[in-house]
This record gives C-alpha cells, sequence and structure tokens, in this order.
C-alpha cells in the first residue's frame, strides 16, 4: 500500500505552476493592467489612432489632420464619459 501523504504531496507538485509560465502570466498581467486597466475603450481608441497613423504615413498633410481629428474625438470622449461617471 502507499501512504497517502505521499500522493497529496506529489499532486501538490504536479499542480505547481512552472516558475518561467507564473512569471509570463505575471508580466501578461501587469501589462494588461497597465494598458488596458479600467477602460478598454481608450485602449482601442488608442490602437485606432496608431491604425491610422500607419495607414496614412506617407500623406503628411492629410494623416495630421486626421489624427489630430481623432485624437481629439477620443479626448473628448474620454472626459464627456468622465464626467458622466462624476454626476
Amino acid at each position: 500500500m502507499s501512504d497517502p501523504d505521499q500522493h497529496a504531496g506529489e499532486s501538490r507538485r504536479a499542480r505547481a505552476p512552472n516558475p518561467v509560465v507564473r512569471g509570463l502570466a505575471v508580466f501578461g498581467h501587469f501589462w494588461w493592467d497597465f494598458l488596458v486597466g479600467d477602460t478598454p475603450e481608450l485602449f482601442v481608441a488608442t490602437l485606432v489612432v496608431i491604425g491610422l497613423a500607419v495607414v496614412l504615413h506617407r500623406q503628411r498633410v492629410v494623416s495630421i489632420l486626421v489624427l489630430l481629428a481623432a485624437v481629439l474625438i477620443v479626448l473628448g470622449l474620454s472626459i464627456w464619459r468622465g464626467r458622466k461617471r462624476l454626476k
């Protein structure tokens, strides 16, 4: 017969996360919280603005105007949303 305590120790070791996997998970959680935080809409809007910059990088005047408008719209919506929450 085998010792039940021995099996409990083996199952704990089997379930213990690999330090590399745990480190990657912690790193990923940090960046998710840092970039997305409590407003995933702003993160998506930022990605859209960066995408516009990549697409329009050849047309300087158009890209400057479009990016300025996009940033102002995102900023305005963020402020409006924040003020709406405070009321």
